[in-house]
């Protein structure tokens, strides 16, 4: 029991740092110019130099609102951290971690939503035009995505013993 609370925690850190990595970086779309490789994220758009992400007005509201998703998701992510914690020590034997996994499945869903606008709106509008791809964090996104479900879920149905 001791070896699945271990690897649910180092998990959830993992997750937590990936969160963050993919949210601050700026590669989650990639392609070529005649300038050269051009990486685009969430905040900048970035060749040699980073600049701020030209974004239409009619998808201007979209971008928030992946920034404002991803954004809670880190914060649900490590309030469900901070709760696990806190849960580990003041249970009864026998009870179940039901709001640290409540909160992490909140976290999922703010995952689920902010990637699902990233990808119906940014992917196939992008700036470049030669080889676009998904950069790094658009992956590392999705394996949050993953990863936090799984989280929720084994949070939801472990007991502390």
């Amino acid at each position: 029991m001791l070896v699945l609370l271990a690897g649910i925690f180092v998990v959830h850190i993992a997750t937590v740092i990936m969160l963050f990595v993919s949210t601050i970086s700026n590669v989650w779309m990639v392609g070529s110019s005649n300038f050269g490789t051009i990486s685009t994220g969430l905040w900048l758009l970035c060749n040699n130099t980073c600049s701020q992400l030209p974004v239409s007005s009619k998808d201007e509201a979209s971008l928030k609102a992946v920034q404002a998703f991803m954004i809670l998701s880190i914060i649900f992510s490590v309030v469900a951290l901070v709760l696990f914690i806190i849960q580990l020590f003041t249970l009864e034997k026998g009870k179940r971690f039901y709001m640290t996994g409540a909160v992490m499945l909140v976290c999922w869903m703010c995952i689920l939503i902010a990637v699902s606008i990233y990808t119906a709106r940014f992917t196939s509008a992008v700036a470049f035009s030669t080889n676009p791809h998904h950069g790094y964090c658009f992956i590392l996104a999705w394996i949050c995505f993953c990863f936090s479900f799984i989280i929720g879920i084994l949070y939801l149905v472990l007991r502390k013993k």
